[in-house]
């Protein structure tokens, strides 16, 4: 193991008592460096994820029996087996509840109460500064803006590499004149093929050109890195040998002026203040793909980063399992663009959906057996990188409760309306008495946590300004909450093809995807359509759209059917969502409808809390709240 001297890093000295103190948190933290040392110890704390299984369970214990009653309605096995499914997803929803809520108490207590010896070794200097390769990964996406920001950096010693897997000649050419104007700091780095996609084009550059600096820094296609990125990171490396890489916080660009960037960039500044820090305490600290400085020894000692899309967090594992571990600095700050539109974002979903996917396939055995990993860090990562797989399970749930439940245990009503003295009645399908078991005050309120602990640090974050709340909540339910069709699909078409494709946001010609099929005969191009939306299920395809609409169209019948207001805003969502993905954002039929799925779930747990004064809900007997 190669041990960096300690001495190298200088903490600031404005006064004895500063060095003292930022000098006692970061020996606290790291422990002593030693020329024989083997490993720096460290054990993340367990108490989030205690408190998480320790409220699941004391949930389980208190509803479980509750829950179960609704069991003896059944008549034969398939009813019980719909009941089942039923209470086992509402239970598993719970832990997933208690999880993003202790997320937020434990972010809390981190900011107030933890030492956070990253942002006194940030303000550290170097005696000497090491060498960095920063590596500007690039398809058909250049930025300007965003490789100058690595241009112009606050360090003395680096090296800019463009890795231009670029088949545009246009963005090619720009690629070129760029490091043409500093040919003195910038090295234009093309290989014949995109084998292994960001991987393999990273591991090309670090094996064929940047290959003696001991660090190397990754930045993404349209990030702005800091310019002191370099300077305040590479302390942190020097520090502390078993530190395999530093991850930089991120907030959406400011200069993202696109109507989707301006309405929903701010999610991403309050997910990463709530959802990073506190892992350098309570989890694991990811890789998050860009944004980090790296250590080349651990690159070489895992044999290079892993052929995978989600590549990043391959990448730490590994390294974790050989003892080094990342660290996430909160006050350096990058910038990333949102999505400028929705066909973007459904692009960018889809690669994640599919990237998790082949991850868990390729590396949860290997993760779960791991002997140097926590179970804590194991959970930390299990936890975040399932929630996408899991939809699938979510679109099973909407499945049983909308269609399987009712039929088994439905019951046809009038419901009568009074307007003007006239009277009104439709018949509607209604559960069964037997449901009655859950209408109470206790399970509600934990209804009601578990529906709004996803969104719970965005309502702490803008609590004092509700206006902007409630447009940042309507958009997002018209966007991330109608996801649930499209990760379906990149779930269900992963595990038949076991291939995930990295599609670039950026690319707006998607040319692999947009390639003609050759074939002359109908059933020959059918086969091979089938095969394309099979392996990479392109949001572009109407298969893909299709299938959301057509998901939106029957749920939101039944809705109607059975007057479940929430979940027809629900469904409203999901045929808005491929609407976009054409007409785009701002268009002028699309800006007031964006409102009505939320608003609509408004209304739906507002008659929710009729089930308190005796009045069945639909939607909270369905326990619509995942």
């Amino acid at each position: 193991m190669q041990n960096i001297p300690k001495q190298q890093v200088i903490p600031p000295s404005e006064s004895a008592s500063d060095y003292s103190f930022q000098n006692n948190v970061a020996s606290a933290s790291f422990n002593s460096v030693t020329s024989k040392s083997k490993s720096l110890s460290y054990n993340p704390k367990p108490y989030l994820y205690i408190s998480v299984f320790a409220a699941w369970i004391g949930s389980i214990f208190w509803f479980q029996p509750r829950l179960l009653q609704l069991l003896e309605m059944s008549y034969n096995w398939a009813s019980w087996t719909a009941l089942m499914v039923f209470i086992l997803f509402i239970d598993f929803a719970w832990l997933y509840g208690f999880y993003n809520i202790g997320v937020v108490l434990f972010s809390l207590i981190h900011k107030y109460f933890s030492t956070k010896p990253e942002k006194a070794l940030t303000q550290s200097c170097l005696t000497d500064a090491p060498a960095v390769a920063l590596l500007y990964t690039t398809y058909n996406d250049f930025v300007e803006e965003s490789v100058l920001s690595c241009v112009n950096q606050d360090y003395p010693n680096y090296t800019v590499y463009i890795l231009d897997d670029s088949t545009s000649p246009e963005y090619m050419a720009k690629v070129d004149d760029f490091a043409e104007q500093y040919s003195d700091l910038v090295q234009v780095v093309r290989r014949p093929d995109r084998k292994g996609f960001k991987a393999g084009n990273m591991n090309h550059g670090l094996e064929k050109f940047a290959t003696e600096e001991p660090y190397f820094a990754i930045a993404d296609a349209d990030e702005i890195l800091p310019p002191d990125f370099l300077a305040k990171l590479v302390p942190v490396m020097e520090y502390d040998p078993m530190v395999g890489f530093v991850q930089a916080n991120h907030r959406a660009n400011p200069k993202n002026k696109t109507p989707l960037g301006e309405s929903l960039g701010i999610g991403i500044d309050i997910h990463w203040k709530w959802y990073q820090p506190l892992r350098n305490d309570y989890g694991f600290v990811m890789f998050l793909g860009h944004g980090a400085v790296l250590r080349r020894k651990c690159w070489e000692e895992i044999g290079g980063f892993p052929h995978i899309v989600s590549e990043d967090l391959g990448f730490a594992i590994e390294i974790r399992e050989r003892g080094y571990r990342g660290r996430f600095v909160e006050d350096v700050i990058c910038y990333e663009d949102f999505p400028d539109t929705v066909r973007a974002f459904r692009i960018r979903h889809m690669k994640w959906t599919r990237g998790t996917s082949e991850f868990l396939r390729k590396k949860m055995a290997w993760l779960l057996r791991a002997k140097k990993i926590t179970w804590t860090e194991k959970l930390d990562i299990l936890f975040p990188t399932l929630n996408l797989p899991l939809t699938l399970l979510y679109f099973t749930f909407m499945v049983n409760a909308n269609l399987l439940l009712p039929y088994f245990f439905g019951h046809q009503r009038d419901i009568t309306f009074v307007l003007a003295g006239s009277e009104f009645s439709f018949p509607v399908m209604v559960l069964d008495d037997h449901f009655g078991a859950i209408y109470s005050a206790d399970f509600f309120i934990i209804t009601m946590l578990t529906f709004f602990a996803p969104v719970l640090c965005f309502i702490l974050a803008m609590a004092a300004k509700p206006g902007k709340l409630f447009r940042f909540l309507s958009h997002s339910t018209v966007l991330y909450a109608a996801l649930g069709p499209l990760s379906s699909i990149g779930v269900i078409t992963y595990m038949i093809s076991g291939k995930a494709i990295f599609l670039v946001t950026g690319d707006t010609k998607q040319k692999e995807h947009n390639t003609q099929s050759r074939s002359t005969g109908f059933f020959r191009r059918i086969r091979e359509e089938w095969q394309k939306f099979i392996t990479k299920s392109h949001p572009d395809t109407f298969a893909v759209q299709g299938f959301e609409i057509l998901t939106g169209i029957v749920f939101a019948l039944v809705c109607i059917y059975m007057f479940q207001v929430s979940f027809f805003g629900l469904c409203l969502a999901f045929i808005l969502l491929p609407v976009m993905h054409y007409i785009g954002w701002n268009h002028k039929l699309i800006k007031p409808l964006v409102y009505v799925p939320f608003v609509l779930i408004l209304i739906g747990v507002g008659l929710a809390t009729m089930s308190l004064i005796g009045m069945q809900s639909v939607f909270f007997g369905y326990g619509f709240h995942f």
